[in-house]
């Protein structure tokens, strides 16, 4: 987002508030890595972003949320009103709660879903009274501050899981839930598994079984599901480290660096180097 007139509510830099309320159109080209976890909401304003390389256009009253690791730019925007709220796992561990609120592989580390929500009326307003809430807390300086602010970032993630839930059904609640599982145990052992058997067999099924309920919900394949993440993480890799291409595929699990080349040549059309090169 453009820099200008931004006012930030701060926490021992672990966990922010930031209001924009501008017009203005802003173009940043080049491509940044987040190190946070970050869900931003644009009350009113359009734009283009450009998420883990690949472009969404939105316009109106929208929520998208980042990953620490993804890589996000700017290509154009006009916002009249937004929000942002960043947090390190230190404050707010999406792992830790997750049974409680559900939010990792639903908001957070998806790969499969756009990561853009638009919430309606009735919605906004009950967001908006719990950023009040953050604000009011942010300048207090009581007893327990860290517990207050922590309380209403939980209340404010729990009620967009609610509306994203709303946007996005699956019709088996346990085929939603095993994808959820799948997405989880990838997003942990991509490095180092690669095979769809072995992920089956840590949620007790057949490979076979894994691929039905898969094709079930209309999503990826497990093996296609699989070769998608370690493929961002390549390109994530080319573009914002020195590593070599040798490094990198040993670092993604192959033990032979050309059989990486020719695994992201295929998908990319385009070899590793020539790819950190053009981009």
């Amino acid at each position: 987002m453009a820099i200008q007139n931004i006012s930030t509510y701060d926490y021992k830099n672990i966990f922010s508030l930031s209001i924009i309320s501008f017009e203005k159109a802003c173009v940043i080209n080049k491509p940044e890595q987040i190190d946070k976890y970050s869900i931003y909401w644009v009350k009113e304003g359009k734009g283009t972003y450009n998420i883990d390389f690949e472009s969404y256009k939105f316009k109106g009253n929208t929520l998208f949320f980042l990953s620490p690791g993804q890589v996000f730019s700017v290509e154009s925007e006009k916002i009249k009103e937004a929000y942002k709220l960043t947090f390190i796992s230190d404050f707010y561990c999406i792992q830790t709660h997750d049974k409680e609120v559900a939010c990792n592989g639903v908001l957070f580390n998806n790969l499969n879903q756009i990561p853009f929500i638009e919430p309606n009326i009735l919605d906004s307003n009950k967001l908006q009274t719990i950023l009040q809430n953050l604000i009011e807390e942010f300048q207090n300086n009581e007893t327990a501050q860290y517990d207050m602010l922590q309380t209403y970032l939980k209340q404010f993630i729990i009620y967009t899981v609610r509306i994203n839930n709303g946007f996005y059904k699956i019709k088996d609640d346990i085929e939603s839930k095993l994808f959820k599982d799948f997405s989880v145990l990838v997003e942990q052992n991509y490095k180092t598994i690669h095979a769809v058997s072995d992920y089956a067999a840590r949620l007790g099924l057949s490979p076979k079984s894994l691929t039905k309920h898969f094709k079930n919900t209309g999503v990826d394949s497990p093996n296609d599901f699989i070769k998608k993440r370690i493929l961002l993480e390549a390109k994530r890799q080319l573009i914002y480290s020195n590593d070599s291409v040798k490094n990198i595929a040993y670092s993604l699990g192959f033990n032979d660096a050309a059989y990486f080349t020719r695994f992201f040549t295929k998908r990319v059309t385009k070899s590793p180097l020539q790819f950190k090169k053009d981009y």
